[in-house]
């Protein structure tokens, strides 16, 4: 992440919104959209975030030259498209199970543009192959997905802005309300190491370390640290095993309770087979 790839997003969010008064998409400047539309019209609202989409793409991974100079190899980029899609099309409801299958069936399956070659770059074949590259992510429903928006977002906020202003102090509230969505979010997604919400907390760790080290010559002691793990994971595995213990006790000592108390009958019915024997 840099000062550039936000830029590219924020001027998404600036000039691409959702109006909940009208439940509806509108471009308050179509310039740089209205060509990945049909004939320059975006009828339907799927249509206008696909056309978002697709200025992205272009943006960072267009061909070679944008691919090495702005987006600099760096694919994890694709993460945050994909938040970013999922946060638009959590507005409006496009499949019953809350997932982003119904927008790649129709777009980035078919659409020549999402499956034209990137030229000079051998390693991906096309937007498409980028996105398959991060497969596991498209797995999370959209509704999930889109809670991981606002702590992107303060993350570009931050990146932004220290170009202008290299006074780290200033992105203290930023960085500790970064901090707290963060914790939030791996409190409740973070399922382990091989899980695709894990993957996008790294991304978002690795990214939010990167602007620390940027002022590590301020007071970067007062950036608050992020969380190395989930407290309620922990608790977890911690919980488990102590149950397996406690079964495993529970039973040992069902066994020899048993075993007592059938030691004790057969004292008993050997005594009074005694006592008649002995009569």
């Amino acid at each position: 992440m840099n000062k550039e790839v936000c830029e590219k997003f924020k001027y998404v969010l600036t000039n691409f919104t959702y109006e909940s008064s009208n439940e509806g998409y509108k471009f308050k400047d179509d310039k740089h959209f209205k060509d990945y539309c049909d004939k320059g019209n975006c009828g339907e609202e799927t249509d206008k975030i696909n056309a978002a989409c697709l200025f992205l793409f272009d943006a960072f991974f267009k061909d070679y030259s944008v691919f090495s100079s702005v987006a600099k190899s760096n694919i994890n980029i694709v993460e945050y498209i994909i938040i970013w899609l999922n946060y638009m099309l959590n507005f409006i409801t496009i499949d019953e199970n809350g997932s982003i299958d119904h927008f790649c069936n129709h777009y980035i399956n078919i659409d020549e543009k999402y499956n034209k070659k990137i030229d000079g770059v051998t390693v991906y074949n096309n937007y498409k192959d980028l996105i398959g590259k991060k497969q596991n992510l498209m797995s999370i429903s959209t509704k999930d997905m889109s809670k991981f928006y606002d702590a992107f977002i303060l993350l570009c906020d931050m990146y932004i802005e220290f170009e202008t202003n290299s006074d780290c102090d200033n992105y203290l509230e930023k960085a500790k309300k970064f901090v707290e969505k963060y914790d939030e979010l791996n409190e409740y997604y973070n399922n382990g190491k091989y899980s695709p919400y894990n993957q996008l907390l790294s991304t978002l760790s690795n990214d939010y370390n990167n602007f620390k080290n940027k002022c590590k010559d301020a007071q970067s002691s007062n950036f608050p640290s992020l969380p190395t793990y989930s407290r309620k994971l922990v608790i977890k595995r911690t919980l488990i095993p102590i149950a397996f213990i406690f079964v495993a006790v529970s039973i040992f000592l069902g066994i020899a309770y048993k075993e007592t108390i059938s030691k004790a009958m057969f004292k008993r019915k050997n005594k009074k087979y005694k006592e008649e024997t002995d009569h």
